[in-house]
């Protein structure tokens, strides 16, 4: 149980530590919050609960091809904000977009040779 807390109290830690930081410095939260910084402790924490070096392999690569679909938000949000559009608007619609492309990479991947 003490082990569960650890890992849920540094992963909001982290998120904590991104929103504080951009707050005051926007280009530096950024920074920070495109760190693979989520994705290291999952590797790391899968490593302690498992140490299964091809279910790691195969969750980092995961991870690649699932980093490519989440892109797109992050230049359809902050231009969205900049026409105008209403923030809560801007984020669901950026958020629909992302959800489908992760469905577009699950059925594209498996037709040209990659399985997750």
């Amino acid at each position: 149980m003490l082990y569960l807390f650890v890992k849920a109290t540094l992963s909001g830690i982290i998120v904590m530590l991104v929103s504080e930081v951009a707050r005051k410095y926007p280009g530096l939260g950024g920074l920070i919050a495109s760190l693979p910084l989520i994705s290291i402790l999952g590797i790391i924490w899968l490593w302690r609960d498992t140490a299964d070096v091809e279910r790691i392999a195969a969750h980092s690569e995961a991870t690649f091809w699932f980093v490519l679909p989440s892109l797109p938000m992050f230049l359809l949000f902050p231009a969205a904000l900049r026409l105008g559009m209403n923030f809560w608007l801007a984020l669901g619609l950026t958020c629909a977009l992302t959800i489908t492309l992760y469905t577009l990479t699950l059925w594209l991947l498996p037709r040209i040779g990659i399985n997750l």
